[in-house]
């Protein structure tokens, strides 16, 4: 992390920093107002300075911190190498596993790992990423087996009520959110209980990592959560902010409301807004800069690596007719942008994942499950989507080696 600047008085701050304070003052006179409350965001100057819980590695930005990135991941595979993880002398396989985003679609992702882990032929993945709905599913997919019928559980025996709380018009215009979280919150809280934080923490000293992200508001930068460092720290709070973690990823913006995460920086305390990790990223492995830092074709490091990346979400496009009204045709272009941020991700991915030499596999909701209207977080919809999935991962799923748009650019796959 980089050395902490000197510490400044509270007085030196107000006079060097106003712009800040002053926005603290606002958020406070808005609260005040409008019943939405917050502490001051951290400022811009000290944004690499931020800490959780006094726990150096909780989290890293995406977009800067690669280079403690990679420090993270060769303590990772000291850990690995102490716990044995190796085969005369030689690292054995290490897999990856990248969770996207999809609202309820998470239904495909999660009923694909249960039907893959029942197979017996899913293994036990050295990362573990994810992203607003695959936030939720990578704790499960992260400890295993023994998780699958809690997997199981979130994706096929909900509904609407479990997940969200609508609230009145009257917010869209006065709150800061169209619904309220609280019913996901308990969902989360049920299945990460202080069991799953001590199994999380046990994985993580075995040089395994889990992985998610979220988006700051305040900072308008990706954040990526490690985990299995908060769940090992011992830090009291450590549960609760994972819980925290999970359902930032999950919060859309404007549908959800934002989480508000307390951080350290300079020895002074702040309020971060996370918001789901899809405002920036719907997927992500590693950050492509990682393997421009380490030589992963190295003595020390050389070892088989295979990606398998779940994008829960169609990658054909839906055809619609769009009336000539604002909020049909905000709502389309808003839809069609996820669309794409979603596919450029697994665009991003292969190649990072080719440029090192890593194994790339892909599965996203195909056209052969046919595409079906229906109210959000639908019991019928969600269930038939994870038994679809959860038949294709335990007979064998066909892994696509790339991205469809590059598939079909292949001559072998050209009609003739």
């Amino acid at each position: 992390m980089n050395q902490p600047r000197p510490s400044s008085t509270d007085a030196d701050r107000s006079q060097t920093q106003p712009d800040e304070y002053e926005h603290g003052w606002l958020a406070g006179l808005a609260g005040r107002l409008f019943g939405r409350r917050r502490q001051v965001p951290v400022p811009a100057d000290l944004a690499n300075q931020v800490m959780v819980l006094g726990i150096q590695n909780a989290r890293f930005w995406a977009d800067s911190q690669g280079a403690e990135l990679d420090h993270e991941a060769e303590l990772a595979l000291e850990r690995e190498k102490a716990a044995g993880n190796t085969e005369g002398g030689h690292l054995l396989p290490a897999h990856f596993l990248a969770v996207s985003g999809g609202s309820d679609d998470g239904s495909f992702g999660a009923g694909l790992i249960c039907g893959w882990s029942d197979a017996g032929t899913m293994p036990s993945f050295k990362l573990v990423t994810g992203v607003s709905t695959g936030a939720m599913i990578a704790p499960f997919a992260f400890l295993g087996r023994s998780y699958m019928d809690g997997l199981r559980a979130v994706y096929t025996t909900i509904g609407p009520r479990n997940v969200l709380k609508k609230l009145g018009i009257q917010n869209a215009v006065f709150g800061e959110a169209l619904a309220d979280t609280a019913p996901l919150y308990g969902l989360i809280t049920h299945y990460v209980n202080e069991q799953t934080r001590a199994d999380i923490a046990y994985e993580y000293d075995r040089g395994r990592l889990l992985l998610i992200g979220t988006a700051s508001l305040d900072a308008q930068r990706p954040v990526i959560w490690n985990i299995g460092a908060i769940a090992a720290s011992g830090r009291p709070g450590a549960l609760e902010l994972i819980r925290k973690v999970i359902l930032a990823s999950a919060s859309i913006p404007g549908a959800f409301p934002p989480v508000m995460i307390d951080v350290e920086a300079d020895g002074h305390h702040f309020q971060e807004m996370n918001v789901d990790g899809g405002v920036v990223a719907q997927s992500f492995l590693y950050p492509a800069d990682l393997g421009l830092r380490v030589d992963f074709a190295s003595t020390e490091l050389a070892r088989e690596r295979h990606a398998y990346i779940i994008r829960n979400s169609r990658l054909d496009p839906e055809w619609a007719s769009v009336n000539r009204r604002f909020l049909t045709i905000s709502g389309r272009a808003i839809a069609t942008m996820i669309h794409y941020i979603g596919y450029n991700d697994i665009l991003r991915i292969y190649a990072t994942a080719k440029r090192d030499s890593v194994d790339y596999n892909l599965a996203y909701i195909e056209p052969d499950f046919p595409p079906v209207k229906h109210e959000k977080f639908d019991p019928a919809y969600m269930k038939a989507l994870f038994e679809s999935a959860y038949a294709k991962g335990r007979h064998g799923f066909p892994w696509r080696k790339a991205p469809p748009i590059l598939d079909l650019a292949r001559p072998s796959s050209r009609p003739r």
